[in-house]
């Protein structure tokens, strides 16, 4: 049988990508390389509320939410200073069931999905696999950061790459768990993010409730840092009210800006094989949504795979790029300068909910006057990032201009080399 649509990779934006392509009538076949309860990542991850409303998804209710948004409180190193954001559209979601639910929703839509069916390379039209190949008019690579490789597009360098791990585990000590955050001013059920423990682009994120502890960690280790498993581990047993392992993984999370060519020929990229993660917090996921609801639409209305990429590129490029310059600043901020940033207000929590929320910072109102006090009391600490914040709205202004025809991407990218565009 000949198909419309072929997708690499089950996961989230494969599973996604499938389902907005069947949904509009074409014929689609999902090959993933092992079983499909084990596509995708298999832990929480928090994702925006509203990239679900972007790709045209029902929010996550029932056993899929895990949580919704708690007061979060952002801790400079182990001790502070601390900044308390809250009010976020983040929502704690399972993503076990939520890649169960879009493979579902995927063939029940008339997708056909296929497992333990692993890739050995694209030949024009056809899509060799150690299963049946596979023939299609049209191809998405949603295999990850390390799969199917359609495009040539250069690997993220190791230094560009945050090893991540999240776990739930049970609450061996409830008490000993309350002191804990009694000890740091957090109050039960919220969250207590210790940010800057492992270089400046590092984190502990612990939360207490139901029973469960959850724990978030990401670090850098090409910088010569222990990675996001170690010091998940780490903590794990220097605090003994952290039980047993529930469930949850690890996987590295490229942080450069999303490839400037997300498509050629018949072939297009979306997801972590797109490098489509937001590098202020690395995460993916709302991304990899969107991406696939607008990939499905361009498909469907005949407008082929560049369509997409020109699409994607001038709504989200920008922010997605900016995001890759302020990861780059964060990783340059010792436990030192972060606490000043917070102590000052500068790194206030409209900052904070912004960068959570998947928003550039935006000056808020009313945070206008501690905002510029903060910034005449710590002007040493703030003169790196000024430029940063300024560099972020100009790629926001360049990315809407992406050129609508592929021979036009290499001019584009040396015009706006300045604010660190590089060709793929």
């Amino acid at each position: 049988m000949k198909f419309d649509v072929a997708v690499v990779g089950a996961g989230t934006a494969g599973s996604a990508a499938a389902l907005h392509c069947a949904r509009r009538g074409l014929r689609v076949v999902v090959v993933e390389s092992g079983e499909l309860d084990g596509a995708g990542a298999r832990w929480v991850n928090g994702v925006p509320g509203w990239s679900f409303d972007q790709a045209e998804l029902a929010r996550p209710v029932g056993d899929e939410l895990h949580g919704a948004a708690v007061p979060f409180h952002l801790v400079a190193g182990w001790q502070g200073p601390a900044v308390t954001a809250q009010g976020m559209d983040l929502l704690d979601v399972d993503m076990r069931l939520l890649v169960a639910r879009l493979q579902g929703l995927a063939r029940s839509a008339g997708a056909e999905l296929r497992a333990k069916t692993r890739v050995l390379g694209l030949e024009g039209r056809l899509l060799r696999t150690t299963g049946d190949d596979v023939q299609a008019d049209w191809f998405i690579d949603a295999s990850g950061l390390r799969g199917a490789r359609l495009l040539d597009r250069p690997p993220p360098a190791r230094e560009d790459l945050c090893v991540a791990a999240q776990e739930v585990r049970t609450c061996a000590d409830p008490q000993a768990a309350r002191a804990f955050f009694q000890e740091k001013g957090v109050p039960p059920g919220q969250v207590a993010c210790f940010t800057g423990i492992a270089g400046g682009y590092s984190i502990v994120n612990v939360r207490v409730e139901d029973g469960h502890v959850s724990l978030l960690t990401g670090s850098i280790p090409a910088l010569g840092h222990p990675s996001g498993r170690a010091l998940l581990d780490d903590f794990a047993r220097e605090h003994r009210w952290v039980g047993p392992r529930v469930f949850g993984g690890s996987r590295a999370l490229p942080l450069r800006a999303p490839y400037l060519r997300l498509a050629e020929g018949r072939v297009a990229l979306i997801g972590d094989a797109a490098c489509q993660v937001f590098a202020t917090h690395g995460s993916g996921i709302g991304a990899g949504l969107i991406a696939g609801r607008m990939i499905g639409e361009s498909l469907a209305a005949g407008r082929g795979v560049w369509d997409y990429a020109v699409r994607w590129q001038r709504r989200w490029g920008g922010l997605f790029a900016g995001s890759e310059r302020f990861a780059r600043f964060s990783r340059q901020l010792g436990v030192e300068t972060l606490a000043c940033l917070v102590r000052t207000g500068v790194m206030g929590p409209e900052m904070v909910a912004d960068g959570l929320d998947q928003q550039p910072p935006r000056l808020h109102a009313r945070a206008l006057p501690r905002t510029l006090l903060g910034l005449l009391r710590a002007r040493r600490a703030v003169t790196p990032l000024a430029p940063v914040l300024v560099q972020m709205a100009r790629l926001d202004r360049a990315y809407r201009g992406f050129p609508e025809g592929e021979d036009g991407v290499a001019a584009w990218a040396r015009r706006h080399a300045g604010l660190g565009v590089l060709p793929d």
